[in-house]
């Protein structure tokens, strides 16, 4: 058990996802790796001046190796332009497990990071033995369905400030007292200089904007992972009852209410959260029940193509010039789908059935298929589906 008063050595080291340079750090030695997936904003070495975070990172790295990354366009991370969509963070964590040698870990999304978590335990079961969801939520804005959610006219005002105070330090002392209130002043001083630093005001508005997209409702019932959903009872009714959905319609899930206010997680009392956390994963990795019974779906997008027309296109040009046309066709659908990063399941005749890691890339895909063969050929389709 960590100290409060210790200290960690953390290098920053860098994996390159696409073009961009993901900044993470590696701490502790322990039986098994825990991602954690920072919530809005993070800076992997400025985390270890906020007393609060040093203290709770030091536990979880007592007892594992703690895997810590900033996301792209923040912290110590490439610069990008405008804010990356989910599917691309999924990318990043992919690229910093893969950097570190890291096989499969448990994931720990903490706010902002739970949807994203969610997204890469269903799409990647393969590389996830447990997921932590932490103060977090399913969807962003109200929906019919999702009474928990912000309604659009309130999250817009709170872009306007971000768009229009983000880097001012009252408005960085505002936002530490609303998510750290139990803190004392040393600790929301310290956790509003990280949350300035660790973004510009225009990362924090792309952010703020991407974010009201975010809906994983869909993905909820593919998850097959030991899952831990904890939050505080006084937390913003947007996270309380978003934590609740996540546990209601997650299979298996197992729903923690703790008391307090704090929305972050370090703030407040951390022993309880640490216990929960700590005690959930210890036993998951004792059971080692993934290593008996594989994950036997996965959160998937397939292709469909087809030539319209083909039977009469066929008789009209002849075998011979049929054949030749079919084998150009299927050869610039294998270079699109290597381009897009998708995977050749079946080809008859002159249909493909792929499948791809999320929905962007598939369409980006189908658009490229459908403007590099002939005009005289019409192609379909796109289609979604949780395998």
């Amino acid at each position: 058990m960590p100290r409060k008063n210790e200290t960690m050595e953390a290098e920053t080291r860098y994996a390159r996802s696409g073009n961009v340079s993901i900044a993470y750090q590696v701490v502790g030695e322990g039986p098994f790796d825990v991602v954690h997936v920072p919530p809005f904003t993070s800076h992997v070495e400025l985390v270890w001046q906020v007393p609060g975070v040093a203290y709770f990172n030091q536990h979880l790295a007592s007892f594992s190796r703690l895997i810590r990354f900033d996301k792209r366009g923040q912290g110590m991370s490439d610069n990008v332009s405008g804010a990356a969509t989910l599917e691309t963070r999924m990318d990043d964590v992919r690229a910093v497990m893969d950097a570190v040698g890291s096989e499969r870990a448990a994931l720990l999304g903490v706010s902002e990071g739970g949807p994203m978590s969610v997204l890469f335990a269903a799409t990647y079961p393969d590389r996830v033995w447990a997921l932590v969801l932490a103060g977090s939520y399913a969807r962003v804005l109200w929906a019919p369905d999702y009474p928990s959610g912000q309604r659009e006219e309130e999250y817009r005002e709170y872009l306007d400030r971000v768009e229009r105070d983000w880097g001012r330090p009252e408005h960085g002392a505002r936002a530490a007292q609303r998510l750290a209130p139990s803190a004392d002043e040393e600790g929301q001083r310290a956790l509003a200089t990280l949350m300035r630093q660790s973004a510009s005001p225009g990362s924090a508005a792309a952010y703020a904007r991407m974010n009201m997209e975010i809906d994983v409702r869909h993905v909820l019932s593919a998850i097959r992972v030991p899952t831990l959903v904890l939050y505080r009872s006084g937390d913003a009714p947007s996270i309380v009852g978003g934590s609740r959905y996540l546990a209601e319609h997650i299979p298996g899930a197992r729903h923690v209410e703790l008391p307090g206010f704090d929305h972050a997680i370090f703030a407040g009392d951390p022993e309880p959260p640490l216990r929960e956390i700590e005690g959930f994963l210890a036993e998951v990795w004792e059971e080692r029940a993934w290593e008996e019974d594989e994950p036997e779906r996965v959160l998937a997008t397939v292709l469909f193509t087809d030539i319209v027309g083909s039977t009469a296109k066929a008789a009209e040009l002849g075998d011979a010039r049929w054949r030749e046309l079919i084998q150009a066709h299927q050869g610039l659908i294998r270079r699109q789908l290597v381009r897009f990063r998708g995977t050749e399941l079946d080809t008859a005749g002159d249909g493909f059935f792929a499948s791809f890691d999320g929905p962007a890339r598939a369409i980006r895909c189908a658009c490229a298929i459908t403007e590099g063969v002939p005009g005289e050929w019409r192609l379909f389709a796109v289609e979604s589906a949780a395998l």
